[in-house]
């Protein structure tokens, strides 16, 4: 039977990097405190770009579509949300104004992004419009309209030769991956509803 111990130099390196992340959430919660503040009115902005689509969403999804809806909009958020976080882990860019300091894009993450997303995809089911086209539309709107708005008020910052065109391409994979994923649950679905 092998050894399930781990060696002295894992472990060492294991307690370095969890003091070093929370050293690095007291940072953020320091931050936050000092420039995330009630009477900013950036700070009311990111607050509203959480809570206005929330609301919106309330009084004008599709409830007989909700789960379907759900999912799809839950499944881009999923990928929004890692992949924001692997960039703003990894230095490619930030969040300076945060509804939240260890979650640093949640307004965009968990609201503003994939509401929409999830909206355009209602819009396309109920008027039989062309998803794929309205859904890029979406996103060059994202990528080339919205993000250079929040680089000129300070709400979002680039590094390391990241651009717009890139932030493009990853709003057009997120959309296209959980749309794939949402076909092949649904697909499933019906497999299944067809045999009971």
């Amino acid at each position: 039977m092998s050894d399930v111990r781990m060696s002295e130099k894992q472990e060492e390196l294991l307690l370095k990097i969890r003091s070093t992340a929370e050293d690095l959430t007291q940072l953020q919660i320091d931050y936050w405190k000092e420039f995330s503040t009630f009477d900013d009115i950036k700070f009311w902005i990111v607050i509203l770009m959480l809570v206005i689509p929330l609301i919106v969403l309330f009084f004008t999804i599709d409830r007989s579509k909700m789960l379907l809806l759900g999912f799809y909009g839950l499944n881009y958020h999923v990928w929004f949300a890692y992949t924001n976080s692997a960039g703003i882990r990894m230095g490619l860019w930030e969040y300076p104004y945060k509804a939240l300091p260890i979650l640093p894009s949640f307004a965009l993450d968990a609201s503003f992004v994939p509401i929409a997303y999830m909206l355009i995809y209602q819009w396309t089911l109920k008027y039989k419009k062309n998803f794929y086209l309205y859904s890029a539309i979406l996103s060059a709107f994202f990528a080339f309209v919205l993000k250079p708005i929040l680089v000129m008020h300070n709400f979002f910052r680039m590094f390391y030769g990241i651009n717009y065109l890139y932030l493009f391409l990853f709003y057009i994979a997120f959309f296209l991956v959980s749309k794939l994923i949402t076909n092949i649950f649904l697909r499933l679905q019906n497999r299944s509803s067809q045999y009971h």
